[in-house]
């Protein structure tokens, strides 16, 4: 396995990035102690949300229900009435067995945008056999009627549409999968894993008590508009992703210029993104203090357990004790299992000096340069 990781430690100050159900900042137990947690899938949202900033848009994918809105924007913008291109991408979705219900698919569809664009085109293909076949009745509910949808389109589409859900080259969508139960020839295993990122040391949650002034007020009306409370908490968090590149390729159709800029993109914004919870309130927008990337041979390593035992600040503080830390275990680590063609490349904020985490860069930029030299070494992909 040909694999790049990512280890960040980043000093966030009091926020609350990413709540529970009951508008906490989420948690976990890890090492017998309460930590500060960030979900791995909202840390993907953000570095999704970033793509477009790095990536063209018909490299991508969108996560929707409303997909039979989409295709009938398209085919409004190829002079077709509104009404009939529904009839028309109603018929085409059903008839590969995406129930439609309320103009919404049954769930949330992953879809390359690429993937979008050939079912369009396959609408406009047979548009009039699909308008014929939309206006058709069905007294048939729930599975019977996907079957009943499935059997009318004629064959030549049907086969046509089986071939466009190959997740039409879209770097979000090979990074992080798709899984479809009714359809599992469809599905994508993710080339990414994203850990949920936890503290490096123990944490109590805190209040903040408010309240709120009606501007409207009459001076001699005393007391507040409203009041409440929000949670929070600040936390040296340590954030861990890898990327499988063989599996990126496979997933890419072997587009090796593709593999390379789809695998910066996710780098750049794994590093540069936070989950955007209570931004507006807080504002906790606090780079990285610390970032390894790796490349080699091998299977993964998330190096969590360098935090196993929560770190104390010490005369240091957490920052420079949990680069501490890690640089440590890493060193461990690599001294215990090895590794087969190996690099290592740090940027250090700290005032840490670390010793065991490859070559220093004094910038992302170089960092990530240095990196994508070595993977272009390390990858052969057609």
């Amino acid at each position: 396995m040909k694999v790049v990781e990512v280890h960040v430690l980043q000093n966030v100050a009091p926020a609350n990035l990413n709540r529970d159900d009951t508008g906490s900042p989420k948690s976990a137990m890890f090492g017998g102690f309460r930590r500060a947690r960030v979900s791995s899938q909202s840390q993907k949202r953000a570095v999704r949300e970033a793509f477009p900033g790095h990536l063209p848009v018909d490299n991508l994918a969108v996560r929707t229900k409303k997909l039979l809105s989409k295709l009938v924007e398209k085919l409004a913008a190829h002079g077709k009435a509104e009404e009939d291109a529904k009839v028309a991408a109603k018929a085409v979705l059903e008839g590969v067995g995406l129930g439609i219900k309320n103009d919404s698919t049954e769930y949330l569809l992953f879809i390359g945008n690429e993937e979008v664009d050939r079912i369009a085109d396959l609408i406009l293909e047979y548009w009039d056999e699909l308008q014929e076949l939309g206006r058709q009745s069905s007294s048939e509910e729930g599975k019977a009627k996907k079957k009943a949808a499935k059997a009318k389109v004629p064959d030549a589409l049907k086969k046509a549409l089986e071939s466009v859900f190959d997740g039409g080259r879209a770097i979000d969508l090979a990074l992080f999968g798709r899984m479809l139960a009714d359809r599992p020839e469809w599905n994508v295993d993710a080339a990414a894993q994203v850990a949920h990122a936890i503290s490096t040391h123990k944490v109590d949650r805190e209040f903040d008590f408010y309240t709120a002034v009606d501007d409207l007020s009459p001076k001699d009306e005393t007391g507040a508009g409203m009041m409440g409370d929000v949670e929070f908490y600040s936390a040296t968090l340590y954030r861990y992703a890898n990327v499988n590149l063989e599996k990126l390729a496979e997933n890419l159709q072997g587009d090796r210029e593709l593999v390379l800029r789809g695998l910066r993109a996710f780098l750049q914004s794994f590093v540069d993104t936070l989950p955007s919870g209570k931004q507006n309130t807080f504002a906790a927008h606090n780079p990285p203090d610390f970032v390894v990337v790796t490349v080699r041979e091998g299977g993964p390593r998330n190096l969590a357990n360098a935090f196993a035992k929560p770190v104390w600040r010490g005369r240091e503080g957490l920052v420079a004790s949990s680069v501490a830390a890690l640089d440590e275990y890493m060193g461990k680590i690599n001294r215990a299992y090895g590794g087969t063609k190996s690099s290592a490349h740090f940027l250090n904020l700290s005032t840490a000096k670390p010793s065991r985490a490859g070559r220093e860069h004094p910038s992302l930029t170089d960092l990530l340069d240095a990196v994508m030299k070595d993977v272009e070494e390390l990858v052969e992909v057609t």
